[in-house]
């Protein structure tokens, strides 16, 4: 249990620091991705952000684990 609350707090860590170039990526603005925008209104479902993320962290736990 330690050993993964250290590993999640490096990779945590890792990302805080690649933030600059991470912020860049289209995650949030990819096809698929619902904005409907109003006057005093915004809502926002990232579908398919969602998917590709959930595809990645997925495809991750499945290599660390063999």
């Amino acid at each position: 249990m330690q050993r993964l609350l250290f590993i999640i707090g490096l990779i945590l860590i890792l990302i805080a620091l690649a933030w600059p170039w991470l912020k860049h990526l289209p995650l949030g603005r990819l096809p698929g991705d619902i904005i409907v925008q109003k006057p005093g209104f915004t809502f926002f479902l990232p579908i398919t952000s969602m998917l590709l993320v959930s595809l990645v962290v997925s495809l991750l736990l499945f290599l660390f684990r063999r």
